[in-house]
């Protein structure tokens, strides 16, 4: 995670450095994204934020990755989640040597402390910093435990084990990328996966498969998200009469509407929401079953982001009215879906709810918000435009975001 950079240009500026310095005129970068020129045009003077799937088809079409039209950059110092990463990254390829082993590993101590640590992360404002120092010695703990269970009279201990590590490796595959590092994100989703059918659990092999979709979905491989994701549903068996399968199973089929909504498929990705991920919802109702927060709002709040990701900022809205995003378990899902809605009125140019919904994002998770690139642009352009009747709590927001002083 870095710390913005005062003087970066907004996106539209760095769209149009990078689509000018290859000499192309507008109608051709935009039809080739799928965009409408004066879309692209908008873009380009600050009119417009784009979508993600819009800034990854930009992105694509000039050549250039994501990151380069975000802006994001290497950081130039060490803060306290750096230094956290930086432990992580040292327990992960076990740099930190290990405890000396105990006779019998405490397998309901550690499973209490993942799921000490999934609470911390989903519910904390401050989860980034707060979990870094959970992480470290509970990756060093799992993996002393699998060693020491390998006696032939240990094996319903070692699936326990298993299934422990499957947990805390799903969390640390969010965490690293939240953190900046997909290397590691893609690290921690493979072992999850590992243990997962070490221990033999069919939940626990879908809940792996879910997690990798999200990595393979963040490196910009939604095909491969969305194959991954239909077979570990169809694996699961019958679900409609069981809750934790319902679930699963509706988690899946959000990521594939993830997936193909990142390929602009948006009547695709309604009806998978419709025919599948709804009527799981039913069945599961709300809940937080294997850390995928699956329940009727979360569902809700994926039509919502679809529509906003396909310019329907208008439906986006309506559909949200009935969405109550402090039900979720989640922090994350609330702040993103926040974020989500500033985006939508973003779009219409209406600023004064622009700033009431970044603030409230900005209460609900701090490092979330501070870290956004997105966010810091809309901040950006905010103020830009704001009116003197709150340009000075537009300051202030972005003075604690570090993006100009206040």
């Amino acid at each position: 995670m870095t710390k913005p950079d005062p003087d970066e240009p907004p996106i539209g500026e760095r769209v149009r450095s990078h689509r000018l310095r290859q000499g192309r005129t507008q109608a051709a970068v935009a039809g080739l994204a799928g965009i409408a020129e004066d879309y692209l045009s908008q873009i380009e003077r600050g009119h417009r934020t784009p979508t993600v799937a819009v800034l990854r088809a930009l992105a694509r079409e000039l050549g250039v990755p994501v990151s380069a039209l975000l802006g994001e950059r290497h950081p130039t110092a060490p803060d306290r989640i750096r230094a956290g990463l930086g432990a992580v990254e040292h327990a992960l390829v076990g740099i930190t040597p290990p405890a000396p082993p105990a006779e019998t590993p405490d397998l309901p101590g550690l499973r209490d402390r993942v799921e000490h640590a999934w609470r911390t992360y989903q519910t904390s404002p401050t989860r980034f910093t707060d979990t870094a120092t959970l992480l470290p010695p509970l990756i060093t703990d799992t993996e002393q435990a699998l060693r020491t269970l390998l006696a032939p009279g240990e094996q319903d201990h070692r699936r326990e084990a298993h299934r422990i590590a499957a947990d805390l490796y799903t969390l640390l595959r969010t965490w690293c990328k939240r953190t900046g590092r997909p290397d590691l994100s893609l690290l921690a989703a493979d072992r999850a996966r590992r243990s997962a059918h070490d221990a033999d659990d069919p939940l626990r092999i879908a809940a792996a498969d879910w997690n990798l979709g999200h990595v393979l979905l963040n490196d910009g491989e939604p095909e491969a998200a969305e194959t991954v994701a239909r077979h570990a549903a169809a694996t699961l068996g019958p679900w409609r009469e069981h809750r934790e399968r319902a679930a699963m199973y509706g988690a899946l089929h959000l990521v594939v509407a993830v997936a193909l909504a990142r390929r602009r498929m948006w009547w695709h990705a309604r009806e998978v929401i419709r025919d599948h991920a709804h009527p799981a919802a039913g069945v599961s109702g709300e809940g937080n079953i294997h850390h995928t927060v699956f329940g009727p709002s979360n569902v809700q709040l994926h039509r919502v982001s679809i529509e906003m990701e396909s310019g329907e900022a208008a439906t986006a809205l309506r559909l949200a009215r009935d969405v109550d995003p402090y039900a979720l378990p989640s922090v994350e899902r609330r702040a993103t879906h926040l974020l989500e809605l500033t985006r939508c009125h973003e779009q219409r140019r209406e600023d004064p709810a622009v700033l009431l919904h970044l603030r409230q994002a900005e209460e609900t998770a701090p490092e979330d918000v501070h870290n956004s690139l997105l966010a810091q642009d809309m901040v950006r352009d905010l103020r830009r435009r704001a009116r003197p009747s709150y340009s000075r709590e537009v300051a202030a927001l972005a003075a604690r975001m570090g993006i100009l002083a206040n």
